[in-house]
């Protein structure tokens, strides 16, 4: 594969905490942060943001033993007000207590088990063998045309195809709801609004309200046919945790697995020499998997309340202060990771926590793992090698990290 010039790998690289906002989106998007999670690790690994007027102070969480560790300890670190930084500093998220990820105790764990119902071992084979049949397909219409933005023209096919045949979504609804996650969670270009995220929220939930009804009176072999038919404590789900929880299932599978296929393909055109040892055979898939979501870490932080006065990596936390663990930073520690700075498609072991970690771990994680092998097997099956074509677009977001538009050349 022909790595692309320095210009399009290199931006600049800020390293004192206190010059950066963490909350602002194009911090993430336009800046290097390597050199800043280094100090912040070395010097202050749960450190305090207050260091920008008019916003309300956070805290930093930057180690990987101390974002495990809140990770483990949910009755001190919780989820029901928010499970990121922008609710969490506004007020709260309005679905609190419905929607998987941003609930605790008994009530998590009872609609957490009937989610997972849904990914059931069956489900995921019936989908793996689609999957990896229309991403096959993906690829060497890709590799037939020459050149294509790799984001646009194939991995932003695969997850939501996925999601919407696991959600029994028709597959001429598919663009409408990438549009829709596309901006619930970012944009691929500065000046979004906080407006323009909620109009697009909202929609998502209007559109599984009505297709949830249609499901109550015909139900299919879907996961959402089965939570509209499911009971929790002896009576049927609300529409509220049914709806809440498809929202949740779309902008978790979507946006994060779809960065992270277009940041695999990238990273694997930056180091050619991981490129042909997959090629030929020497790298596992399911190991240049692991090290693909370590090294793009899509969802860069995860945001909890602190529920009572405790205390994390020796800095003493007072109930209902937001704390934010950065798995991007987690995911480059040197204590837990060997030369973490180099992308190793072998790397083993691999405790990277970009789905997470404890009662909160991604549901969705095998499904996801699915999508991405199904990737990177089409392109070993498909492509001799690939180059950069044009600057890669970078994805707006304090949540999302990614690149959202990648213009290549894919040869046979």
């Amino acid at each position: 594969m022909s790595v692309p010039p320095p210009a399009l790998r290199e931006r600049a690289r800020p390293t004192d905490p206190r010059s950066v906002n963490l909350a602002d989106p194009s911090v993430h998007a336009e800046f290097d942060l390597g050199e800043l999670w280094r100090r912040q690790r070395a010097e202050e690994p749960v450190a305090r943001h207050d260091h920008v007027p008019g916003q309300d102070p956070f805290w930093v969480v930057s180690r990987h033993a101390d974002v495990m560790d809140a990770y483990r300890r949910p009755q001190d670190f919780g989820s029901a007000s928010g499970n990121v930084m922008d609710t969490l500093l506004h007020g709260g998220d309005s679905s609190s207590g419905r929607m998987l990820a941003v609930s605790d105790g008994e009530q998590h764990r009872g609609v957490r088990r009937v989610v997972q119902r849904g990914f059931s071992p069956a489900l995921l084979d019936r989908l793996g063998a689609s999957i990896r049949a229309a991403t096959r397909k993906l690829v060497a219409g890709a590799v037939e045309r020459g050149r294509c933005d790799f984001m646009k023209d194939v991995a932003a096919h695969i997850p939501i195809a996925a999601l919407c045949e696991l959600l029994g979504v028709p597959d001429a609804d598919s663009d409408y709801l990438m549009k829709l996650a596309n901006s619930a969670l970012g944009s691929d270009a500065p000046g979004q609004t906080a407006r323009d995220a909620q109009l697009a929220q909202s929609e998502i939930l209007v559109y599984f309200a009505q297709h949830a009804r249609k499901l109550r009176t015909a139900p299919r072999d879907d996961l959402l046919s089965m939570l509209t038919t499911s009971e929790l404590d002896g009576s049927p789900l609300r529409d509220d945790v049914i709806v809440f929880n498809c929202y949740s299932l779309v902008l978790g599978g979507d946006e994060t697995t779809r960065l992270g296929m277009v940041g695999g393909l990238l990273a694997l055109i930056e180091h050619p020499e991981q490129w042909d040892r997959f090629k030929n055979g020497h790298t596992p898939v399911e190991l240049l998997v692991e090290e693909v979501m370590r090294w793009t870490t899509p969802a860069i932080h995860v945001g909890r309340t602190a529920l009572r006065d405790t205390e994390l990596g020796g800095q003493r936390i007072a109930a209902g202060d937001v704390v934010t663990l950065w798995n991007t930073s987690a995911n480059r520690d040197e204590r837990v990771f060997a030369d973490p700075e180099s992308f190793d498609g072998a790397r083993r072991p691999n405790r990277h926590v970009s789905f997470g970690f404890g009662p909160h771990f991604c549901v969705g994680a095998q499904l996801g793992r699915v999508e991405l092998g199904a990737l990177f097997e089409a392109l070993r099956a498909e492509v001799g090698h690939a180059e950069v074509t044009g600057p890669p677009g970078r994805f707006y977001s304090n949540f999302l990290s990614g690149i959202s538009s990648l213009p290549v050349e894919l040869h046979r």
